[in-house]
């Protein structure tokens, strides 16, 4: 489910929602995947009874570990907000860590070349809490949610200096083109965007 608005504090805007990247399911997939094709298999070729048995067990089995996948990742979150960054995860009983912006010293992110190639790595988060460093897996683009971030970084220091006052529209337009050409945004969304700032013109 979507992070709930209902937790964010008065002004607090939420700028990313993400859950786990379809990788997460990549084990119990594969398993059951292949269970249900060799219970298919062993049933077309009139296997013996008890194979038959045991490879419906399995993927039984099979069918639960990637059913109870799927309820941990519809129940994990990881949000930022333009105060803090947020992760929850638990079907019944929920668990949770939050960052503030300013707290934030420094951002890790690592890709495998296969981790690259479908779009998910992990972050690690260096803060000036008590644990120190928080690592996140299994987050989608992981290099443009950190530059997110450290975007989110800059406005909220910006805004705590007393320099909040809002953009003009051609330093807003600036502002977009950088995140574009730092790959935060696509060129249709900075497109989108533009379009709707000159129109305010």
């Amino acid at each position: 489910m979507a992070f709930p608005k209902r937790l964010l504090n008065t002004g607090e805007e939420l700028v990313v929602d993400l859950r786990p990247h379809w990788w997460f399911f990549a084990g119990p997939a594969a398993l059951l995947l292949t269970t249900v094709v060799a219970l298919v298999a062993a049933m077309a070729l009139d296997a013996p009874g008890a194979g038959r048995v045991t490879l419906a067990c399995v993927t039984l089995a099979a069918l639960a570990w990637f059913a109870g996948r799927y309820l941990r990742w519809a129940n994990t979150n990881f949000a930022v907000t333009t105060d803090r960054i947020i992760f929850r995860h638990g079907i019944i009983a929920k668990q949770g860590i939050e960052i503030p912006l300013e707290r934030v010293n420094t951002i890790f992110f690592h890709q495998s070349i296969w981790e690259r190639m479908i779009g998910t790595g992990d972050l690690v988060i260096e803060s000036a809490g008590e644990r120190g460093s928080e690592p996140f897996s299994d987050i989608r683009r992981p290099s443009r949610v950190q530059n997110e971030i450290y975007r989110l970084m800059e406005e909220n220091e910006t805004r705590a200096q007393g320099g909040g006052g809002e953009l003009s529209i051609p330093d807003q337009i600036d502002r977009l083109d950088d995140l574009r050409r730092r790959n935060v945004i696509t060129e249709a969304e900075f497109q989108a965007k533009k379009s709707q700032l000159l129109d305010r013109m």
